[in-house]
């Protein structure tokens, strides 16, 4: 297991490096010099050629051919890899501070959101998926059945501002907008939990109901084990397998924010920052939480590996 794993760790750096690359070929190849887009639409042709020459872009993008073989790596994308390799991730274009800076003043702020929401729906998720599988094909088994349809059927922005108007402007149960205190949060979890759970219930049932139907199942019941006992004991230890495969995989996001939640309730997370980076073209941004998100759901996938054979003792990783 020690060398898998080893290996998995290695690997991590050309995958990053792979979807870096797809990064910089959307927004710095496909999307044209930034330096237009720093200096405004007015800007002289001498300005935009010192923006240029200052951060790189009059460089190449891959190989620098001109200076052969001494500086052949002195391109656009070989000096980007290098910095972000090692923890250097630029300056923001927009507020002028370190990128670092921003990714640990952001950071705080999401998992606030993201930490509970994960919780609050894994566990709800669950508990319901358990119980449709024990009532299955009953009353509650298909209202449960319609509410998730129902709940994955909805835009995640149609709860946003159906509950900002009802919720918070009209009723005034939750503020609307700011991060000052837990308070803030309530809402933003509230709809995050019933905008997920829908998706996440039918995965979790369709789960419990093929264990359901396994022959252990009818033994156990033949030796008169209790419900509670065969559904924790038995259902639910032998559907470990895809739940933490959903569960580890979704642990990335939790660094990375949610994207709608934090900019529609203006929450300084990593999710807003990355909206507003992308509004604005700040693109050491962009590739500072590409990178950052590629390493962490490789690691997730290789934490998720080493979970089966926890999960399922028949497992082995060689």
């Amino acid at each position: 297991m020690i060398a898998y794993i080893l290996r998995r760790i290695i690997s991590v750096a050309p995958i990053a490096l792979g979807v870096l690359l797809v990064t910089f070929l959307l927004f710095r190849v496909i999307g044209g010099n930034p330096a237009y887009r720093i200096a405004g639409k007015n800007a002289t042709p001498a300005k935009i050629a010192q923006i240029s020459h200052a951060r790189g872009y009059d460089l190449p993008y891959f190989l620098n051919f001109e200076k052969f073989p001494q500086q052949l790596f002195h391109a656009q994308f070989p000096r980007l890899a290098r910095n972000i390799l090692r923890g250097d991730f630029g300056e923001s274009l927009t507020s002028k501070m370190r990128v670092s800076q921003l990714l640990r003043d952001g950071v705080l702020p999401s998992l606030c959101v993201t930490t509970p929401l994960f919780f609050i729906e894994l566990i709800l998720a669950v508990a319901l998926a358990l119980l449709a599988a024990y009532y299955r094909d009953t009353w509650i088994d298909r209202s449960l059945v319609v509410l998730a349809v129902m709940a994955m059927s909805i835009s995640s922005l149609v709860y946003i501002m159906v509950a900002q108007y009802w919720l918070a402007s009209e009723w005034r149960l939750f503020p609307v907008w700011g991060f000052e205190g837990p308070q803030y949060l309530i809402l933003p979890v509230l709809i995050g939990t019933v905008a997920g759970t829908g998706g996440t219930l039918r995965f979790y049932r369709t789960v419990m109901l093929d264990e359901m139907y396994q022959d252990y199942v009818r033994t156990a019941r033949a030796k008169g084990v209790s419900p509670a006992k065969i559904l924790f004991s038995h259902v639910l230890r032998n559907a470990l397998i895809p739940i933490l495969t959903n569960v580890i995989v979704a642990l990335p996001f939790l660094y990375t924010g949610s994207l709608l939640l934090e900019s529609f309730f203006g929450i300084p997370g990593l999710g807003r920052l990355l909206v507003s980076a992308i509004s604005n073209g700040d693109e050491d941004v962009i590739f500072a939480e590409t990178f950052i998100g590629a390493v962490l759901f490789v690691l997730a996938n290789t934490l998720t590996d080493i979970a089966y054979t926890w999960a399922d003792p028949r497992i082995r990783i060689k």
